[in-house]
């Protein structure tokens, strides 16, 4: 009789424990804590509104999230060549290089909640905010990006 009440709970517990982890998983998912593949390229839409740049992400819960501190600037160098870009333009990212991304951001440091990149080329330094952290559990080391024209 132990042996097959001990068989039960072990069961038991095992099925709880199995749920409980599907359950974090999905939370984690849901709330953008559990973070990308490491191959994976994410896409923004970003277009200008009172001054600034700011894109919204549904997905992760994000409604006209401002770039700022340098990284707007590092946009208009990103977007020189696409017409029209204030009205919205299609920004690839990735912690991974791929094929066809146009410029490097490398990590230089860290504050007390953002992080500090360095755009390829350039002397541009720009803060990236929290906000990252919806897309990464840590700050990459680069970033690899690539703005295209919305096709309309």
């Amino acid at each position: 009789m132990k042996a097959a009440k001990k068989s039960r709970l072990f069961l038991l517990a095992a099925i709880v424990l199995a749920v409980a982890a599907g359950v974090s998983v999905y939370v984690a998912r849901a709330t953008g804590l559990a973070g990308p593949s490491s191959n994976a390229i994410m896409v923004v839409a970003p277009y200008w509104y009172n001054g600034t740049w700011v894109f919204d992400d549904p997905a992760v819960g994000l409604r006209r999230e401002p770039f700022v501190a340098g990284v707007p600037e590092m946009i208009d160098v990103l977007v020189k060549d696409i017409p029209g870009a204030k009205d919205g333009f299609r920004l690839l990212f990735s912690a991974n290089p791929f094929p066809g991304h146009q410029k490097t951001l490398t990590w230089l440091r860290g504050d007390s909640q953002g992080n500090f990149y360095r755009l390829e080329g350039t002397s541009m330094e720009g803060w990236i905010c929290p906000a990252m952290f919806r897309y990464y559990r840590r700050p990459p080391a680069s970033l690899y990006v690539k703005a295209e024209p919305i096709a309309r």
